[in-house]
């Protein structure tokens, strides 16, 4: 059975953050928390969506760290409870918003947050006193601010999701303004994550075909802009084409991630400095050579549709003018390499191996992967 959902009000357009006290009122928040993180407020993105806020009481805390953390969501949580907040406004890039998410558990349900998490069986336990959320995207990757899921740094050192209708931003605002400035590297990344996002929810074999139609046209922004959005920070065209990519890429999530997700996040909790959208850049040629065999893959002709949406002349059964592309992409964007270059040792592949093994992305993927497939898609990727 196929089951496709679709819930978050969003708006998306140069000022839609003059919305926001509407949105507060719509929703019935009277005084939120802002969850953001020090490089938003340092660039003075903070500041300009608390001015949209106009005179709505609100309290705020922006020491999210790069990749959210248990302990990042007790310390915002804190301030939730001694503010008296009754909901949430995230500001930032994916670790914002899903350390948002966090809080919208933790504030609302007891019992330890790994109770909540996703491998857990922690989903059905999440309920509906969840704190009500708005997101407000700063960057252009992540989706979050569309997606039910939350990612999130345990104290026990694993990176593990979070996922439920009740955790869904009840509204986006998409204000591509946001994002105008945003440094090159920072904007590669975030951009390469959404066209990860893009492509391994298009492979996933889960039937839902509005779903392949939305990531099928957010793969074919986001590789016609992200190169014009990384070398011009102030191509307003390009970076409304790029926040559409993200949104897109998530609201396809419904179907699934696979193996670069379960890698990266894996990778990602082993060593908390690696950059998430970085890190699915790496993975992602590697995965398709290993999707490329699937049954699914092949009798639907998804490499070559993908490469269609790309632009590219044709792609092989095995994918490797599609993994080229992708490879290509990320050296013309200035990305690293490869994981070596990123300072990734091979030692670390049994930890990694286990905790992709584990990840809720892994069984989501149209082939399913051993540990020798995950080692072999680690080496590939150095």
């Amino acid at each position: 059975m196929a089951r496709i959902q679709y819930l978050t009000q969003i708006d998306i357009d140069f000022g839609t953050v003059r919305l926001l006290p509407d949105e507060c009122r719509r929703i019935g928040m009277h005084k939120p928390l802002i969850v953001s993180d020090a490089g938003v407020r340092d660039a003075g993105v903070l500041a300009e969506v608390l001015a949209a806020l106009g005179g709505l009481a609100h309290a705020v805390f922006d020491q999210t760290p790069s990749n959210p953390t248990e302990a990042g969501v007790r310390a915002a949580c804190a301030v939730y409870q001694a503010e008296g907040c009754d909901g949430l406004v995230a500001v930032g890039g994916g670790s914002s918003i899903d350390l948002a998410k966090g809080v919208a558990i933790a504030a609302t349900h007891e019992g330890p947050l790994k109770t909540y998490a996703t491998i857990e069986g922690g989903s059905a336990r999440i309920t509906d006193r969840a704190a009500p959320l708005i997101a407000v995207p700063t960057t252009a990757g992540t989706g979050s601010e569309v997606a039910r899921g939350a990612i999130l740094i345990l104290d026990d050192g694993r990176k593990l999701g979070f996922h439920s209708w009740h955790l869904m931003p009840r509204a986006a605002l998409l204000d591509p303004g946001l994002t105008l400035g945003l440094p090159p590297l920072l904007t590669a990344a975030t951009g390469m994550d959404a066209i990860a996002h893009c492509m391994e929810t298009f492979m996933a074999p889960a039937v839902n075909p509005p779903a392949d139609g939305i990531a099928l046209d957010g793969l074919q922004r986001g590789w016609a802009h992200i190169e014009r959005a990384t070398k011009d920070g102030a191509d307003r065209d390009a970076r409304w084409a790029m926040m559409s990519a993200s949104m897109q890429g998530a609201m396809a999530f419904q179907k699934g991630l696979g193996c670069v997700h379960s890698l990266s996040h894996s990778l990602g909790g082993v060593d908390p400095r690696l950059h998430h959208g970085t890190l699915n850049a790496m993975f992602l040629p590697a995965v398709i050579r290993f999707n490329a065999e699937a049954p699914s893959i092949q009798a639907e002709q998804r490499l070559q549709r993908m490469a269609h949406a790309m632009g590219l002349p044709g792609c092989d059964r095995q994918g490797a003018e599609l993994a080229n592309a992708i490879t290509a992409m990320n050296a013309r964007l200035g990305l690293p390499s490869g994981l070596r270059a990123m300072g990734v040792a091979p030692d670390l592949f049994e930890r990694v191996i286990d905790g992709a093994m584990a990840d809720h992305c892994h069984k989501t993927n149209p082939r399913l992967a051993t540990r020798d497939d995950y080692l072999q898609m680690l080496l590939s990727s150095m």
